[in-house]
């Protein structure tokens, strides 16, 4: 059974439907997968996360369903980092 999702894609910058984690599943309690820390052999700190995926769940499952267009270049922003908010309007 697919359980099916909207989501926003910024890479694509598109609305894409994706397949879900199976909520009742025993292996992974609905997450999609396995987190797994390691650390350094050296120094025994941690050094990341190695993250496995469940069968439950197929990550490559999704289908575009609207490209979004980018904004024309004169509607953007001419100072991004410029908070709008930051400063009294006075």
């Amino acid at each position: 059974m697919t359980r099916l999702r909207i989501q926003f894609s910024a890479c694509r910058r598109a609305l894409i439907l994706t397949d879900t984690p199976r909520p009742d599943c025993p292996d992974c309690d609905g997450y999609g997968g396995t987190e797994h820390p390691y650390g350094d052999y050296e120094t025994g700190e941690y050094a990341g996360t190695d993250y496995e995926p469940c069968p439950c769940w197929d990550q490559t499952r999704c289908w575009t369903l609207l490209l979004l267009p980018r904004l024309p270049r004169w509607l953007r922003r001419q100072h991004p980092d410029v908070d709008p908010w930051a400063e009294p309007p006075f």
